[in-house]
């Protein structure tokens, strides 16, 4: 998944190069623990993705990524989750000391934030990273959600929230000098709305997570231009 706080490297280093060299090794882990030994490495990368493909809609899945500050350095730590089935993300926290009680209650106030929504979630994809402690798991359980870990050292089987993790740094925190946990947050905010209600996704026909303005038909109508983030990113709608 997203780069976890106590690893090295860039927000996943395994966007660069600790990053799996074939699609099917995050089975591995899987391989060796599984009561079906017969199974091939293929095998268990199908049924995964049937998993993923068949829970979307009652699947969110976790991580971390970091950015260093300006100047200082200082590393950065944004959780977030992802809803795999709209691809609606969800920031939750930003902090320099990411630890097991801060994740607690960053999930915590996500289920608060869902309400009844809530309960049509029955699984979380996550790493193994120190911060997802048993209290996390635990937290979830209580509200109905299983915890689904991933295999070590596996980021592609958790696949949607690594692509988060390389659009948002490509798009944004890679293109930025960042000061400080405010600023950060203030970013990842704008980020986060301009993501959930503007940006097309092509697993959605180029549709956002949740539109919040009608789909232009560009032969059909004029289109203006509106910048975000200083111009960093553009967004486009009807001329008024």
């Amino acid at each position: 998944m997203s780069s976890a706080p106590d690893r090295s490297g860039t927000g996943h280093a395994r966007h660069g190069g600790d990053r799996p060299s074939t699609t099917c090794s995050y089975v591995s882990g899987i391989s060796q623990t599984s009561s079906t030994s017969s199974l091939t490495t293929c095998d268990l990368v199908s049924q995964w993705r049937q998993f993923l493909q068949a829970q979307a809609a009652t699947t969110l899945a976790a991580g971390f990524f970091h950015v260093d500050r300006a100047l200082t350095l200082q590393r950065l730590y944004c959780l977030f989750v992802i809803e795999i089935g709209s691809r609606y993300v969800h920031i939750l926290g930003i902090t320099a000391n990411p630890d097991g009680p801060w994740t607690v209650q960053q999930i915590r106030n996500l289920l608060m934030d869902l309400g009844d929504r809530a309960a049509g979630f029955r699984f979380l994809v996550r790493d193994r990273a120190g911060q997802f402690t048993a209290s996390f798991d635990a937290f979830l359980a209580d509200a109905g959600i299983e915890a689904v870990k991933i295999p070590p050292r596996s980021p592609c089987a958790n696949a949607y929230a690594e692509r988060f993790v390389l659009t948002a740094r490509t798009e944004v925190t890679d293109r930025m000098l960042i000061f400080g946990a405010r600023h950060l947050r203030t970013i990842l905010a704008e980020y986060e709305t301009h993501y959930n209600g503007r940006r097309p996704h092509r697993s959605r026909q180029l549709r956002p997570p949740r539109p919040d303005h009608p789909v232009a038909d560009l032969s059909q109508e004029r289109i203006k231009r509106r910048p975000v983030l200083g111009g960093l990113i553009s967004e486009y709608e009807r001329a008024a």
